[in-house]
């Protein structure tokens, strides 16, 4: 080998060398980097990105499509059920007993409380039909009195809050 081959020989090994020191260096820095950052607070953080990237819909063919099609609309219909109030109970007396209670018990922000024939009387001669289109809006009293809509709480259904006024106003008469 002459002088020259040597020295190329030599100068790439050396480069080579230096390459790999460089290496080592770099992971080790980023090892060091790694370490020192903050870590994941929230344990369920992955499971709330799946969710929010899943699909919209999907694509059903053929009878083992019709069956996940099936077992979908399923599942979607039970979380609907799951997010109705109180279990989806229509008896106006469960859910006065649940909600209502709170305020027409005691008299808050001026609601006329439960069996009181002459706080009742001005608000059932208006109708059912007005009860009940207040206690699904909300209604602000003149005198200051406030029901806020279906009475604070809004996974309740039309016909839950109706026979809860129902149950109400036959308490009165």
């Amino acid at each position: 080998m002459s002088k020259s081959d040597q020295s190329v020989l030599r100068q790439f090994s050396i480069m080579i060398g230096g390459l790999a020191v460089l290496t080592v260096v770099l992971i080790f820095t980023a090892l060091a980097i790694h370490d020192h950052e903050p870590k994941e607070s929230n344990p369920n953080q992955p499971a709330m990105v799946a969710a929010r990237i899943a699909p919209a819909g999907a694509v059903y063919a053929g009878d083992t499509g019709r069956a996940a099609m099936q077992a979908a609309a399923d599942a979607a219909a039970k979380a609907a059920a799951s997010q109705v109030a109180y279990g989806g109970t229509t008896d106006g007396k469960a859910i006065f007993d649940h909600l209502c209670t709170s305020c027409h018990t005691a008299g808050v922000a001026g609601a006329p409380k439960v069996g009181d024939k002459a706080a009742w009387a001005p608000r059932v001669a208006q109708g059912i039909d007005t009860l009940v289109k207040h206690a699904i809006e909300g209604y602000h009293g003149p005198d200051g009195n406030f029901m806020p809509p279906k009475g604070g709480n809004p996974a309740l259904t039309t016909e839950q809050v109706t026979n809860a006024v129902h149950w109400i106003a036959d308490q009165v008469k």
